[in-house]
């Protein structure tokens, strides 16, 4: 009977850990195990499309009253610090660059990869615990997981906008290629 009894008490206990340690890992099961890779998707979109576009088209606007394709670069790189830091609890480590400002498309490239690493980290970090859904601030509504959402959703929006730019260029965007 304290065999049995210990034989449960361990499964039991093993089975705990396992929760434990899955729950630790965002995992397509979790919302921000799908909210992260919704991230990783659009996020490798927006890098590769940084990628694509060569260096003079970084001035190109189709309309005079739009930004250029290295501003919207740039605004990527501005919004991914803001929103994540905030997402994160802290201070934005980039407050006062001004990414948009940017020209040269080497220096955009190197923005907003790390901007895309900044972000990386705290997606990586998210858990669906109660503390991601209270308020970020007293007197806000936002939430880290919905800042978080808001960030995906930003940089989806903004993908249409790249896309139509690269294509207008001659360009086939990297959500269009061939899979490999």
């Amino acid at each position: 009977m304290m065999a049995r009894m210990k034989s449960f008490i361990v499964a039991v206990t093993l089975v705990l850990i396992a929760s434990i340690a899955r729950a630790q890992t965002p995992s397509a099961e979790t919302y921000t195990g799908t909210l992260t890779r919704s991230w990783q998707r659009v996020a490798r979109m927006v890098a590769a499309s940084a990628e694509a576009m060569p260096e003079a088209g970084y001035s190109f606007k189709p309309s005079p009253d739009v930004r250029t394709f290295g501003e919207l670069i740039g605004h990527l790189a501005e919004e991914h610090y803001m929103i994540c830091a905030g997402a994160k609890g802290e201070k934005n480590p980039k407050d006062g660059v001004a990414f948009e400002k940017i020209a040269a498309k080497a220096e955009l490239v190197k923005a907003i990869n790390d901007s895309i690493a900044y972000c990386n980290a705290v997606y990586s970090a998210a858990r669906d615990e109660a503390k991601t859904l209270q308020p970020a601030a007293p007197n806000r509504r936002d939430t880290s997981f919905s800042s978080l959402l808001l960030n995906v959703t930003h940089d989806s929006e903004h993908y249409g906008n790249l896309v139509t730019y690269l294509r207008m260029k001659g360009i086939v965007p990297p959500s269009s290629q061939p899979t490999r």
